[in-house]
């Protein structure tokens, strides 16, 4: 096993640069090109590299977008800077009219945002900026500001979002769990008819290779479902789209908050013990409904899978959705859920192995997701340099195109997190010197070939930088 080395020459001072050309003065943008605008899990993995810097700002990355939440709850997915042209991203504020089709859920009246949320690793990030700097983080209020609204988004998950009826958290968009091209969603996207190609006008090309950016097919299926549950006005009950799926990475950050959360909730004199026993019943539910002892990972699970599917919810009819096909309304809602039919997706994506981030995770399961991880799947150790994003030997593995191959530097400092948890600290060591490595010699790429480091996507990369800072302070090295 490869010992941990110290941090490249130049890691720090490079991480330093790509955080300062990216902030914008209440936010850092992932890339001023192709991604102009504040995201959701983005801003948490930079807050977390940026209070080695200033712990001050990363309270203030935080702080803005926790500013963007709706009244029920929900953090959205991007919070839109109205200084950048509207032609500069797509699906940009005035595709997704957050103001007026979220009102009822309580979109902000004037923040543009978009409808749709991301994982929540956001009380993990606010817990470690706190760390940094707790006299600071005292003093600004941080923690006592940010303990309701993390609250309040948890809730929303879990009273929300459980559209399988298991306990889990469901997303209703590809976007939703960040991987978004990612082969898992190929069987569950293929029932969605796609917006016309003449629709709309991506801007994401005008930045990166087409041959490492999702195919137009998928991306007219993208817009479609966002369309379609915008045109609901963004109700969770009405989300009868052909996209229902529970996915083992958006769970397993919500556990790892929730834990979070419960250190939080202790720090202020709140009572900690609500987060810890939903800590325990979402561990539960995680292994009940997505483990699968013969993959040796954790598995989607499409809700849909190829029966009919009845939705009872309150504030809203009771549906029948059929696959891809209309929903047809059978009476009026009621407060149970009870959606049949659904199935694992026999896909193997790296989602499946986050939940090594959980503690209490048995034991014979971690040891297990770390043999995944090790093995000819996913090569940590062996043939990759980092952990890709799908299955090495799957029928659509691509080392170049996006998140249906190549390594990401978010979910490789999730992975070392998880093996230092679950007593693995060699693997973890090596795997951290791979990630310092290859963010310096990528030019912080926003994604790599899993085999040779090569950089994909556009450089300089918001994230990269912050979690290579991250883990280069574990060295040992100044920040």
């Amino acid at each position: 096993m490869t010992s941990a080395r110290p941090a490249p020459t130049g890691l720090t001072s490079g991480a330093r640069r790509v955080l300062q050309e990216n902030w914008t003065g209440s936010c850092t943008v992932p890339s001023p090109g192709l991604y102009p605008h504040q995201w959701s899990w983005d801003s948490a993995f930079i807050a977390i590299g940026s209070r080695h810097i200033s712990p001050r700002r990363a309270q203030r990355e935080l702080e803005t977008l926790l500013a963007a939440q709706w009244g029920d709850g929900r953090i959205p997915h991007i919070v839109f800077n109205p200084a950048v042209p509207p032609a500069a991203y797509f699906p940009g504020p005035d595709f997704w009219r957050s103001a007026t089709a979220g009102a009822a859920a309580g979109a902000p009246r004037h923040t543009e945002t978009s409808g749709i949320v991301q994982p929540p690793v956001h009380a993990l990030a606010c817990l470690l900026v706190h760390r940094a700097d707790p006299r600071s983080s005292a003093r600004h209020g941080f923690l006592a500001r940010a303990y309701p609204r993390l609250a309040a988004w948890h809730r929303y998950l879990g009273r929300a979002r459980d559209l399988g009826g298991g306990g889990l958290v469901s997303v209703v968009h590809p976007w939703e769990p960040g991987m978004d091209n990612s082969p898992c969603w190929d069987a569950p996207l293929a029932r969605v008819a796609p917006a016309p190609p003449g629709t709309f006008r991506r801007a994401d090309l005008d930045h990166g290779a087409a041959s490492d950016r999702p195919t137009d097919l998928d991306y007219g299926r993208y817009v479609r479902l966002a369309a379609d549950y915008r045109d609901g006005g963004y109700a969770d009950h009405t989300a009868g789209s052909a996209f229902l799926v529970e996915d083992p990475g958006v769970n397993a950050l919500l556990i790892a908050s929730e834990h979070a959360l419960a250190e939080i909730a202790a720090l202020l004199g709140a009572d900690a013990a609500p987060h810890r026993t939903r800590a325990a019943d979402l561990t539960a539910a995680l292994v009940d409904r997505l483990w699968d002892p013969a993959a040796g990972l954790f598995l989607c699970r499409d809700l849909h899978g190829g029966g009919p599917v009845r939705e009872l919810h309150g504030g809203g009819p009771v549906r029948e959705l059929h696959g891809g096909g209309p929903a047809r309304d059978l009476h009026g809602g009621g407060p149970v859920r009870d959606l049949h039919g659904g199935g694992p997706v026999r896909e193997l994506g790296a989602a499946g192995l986050l939940p090594l981030l959980v503690p209490g995770l048995p034991g014979d399961i971690a040891a297990a997701l770390v043999r995944t991880a090790c093995g000819d799947h996913f090569g940590l150790g062996r043939t990759a340099r980092l952990v890709p994003s799908y299955d090495l030997l799957g029928p659509a593995f691509d080392p170049a195109r996006y998140w249906r191959g190549p390594a990401w530097f978010n979910v490789n400092w999730l992975l070392e997190r998880g093996l230092r948890l679950h007593g693995e600290p060699e693997r973890a060591d090596a795997l951290r010197t791979a990630v310092l490595e290859t963010a310096v010699t990528s030019g912080f790429a926003e994604y790599v070939d899993p085999y040779t480091g090569e950089a994909r996507g556009t450089r300089d990369f918001s994230w990269t930088a912050a979690l290579a800072l991250d883990l280069a302070v574990a060295a040992g090295q100044e920040p």
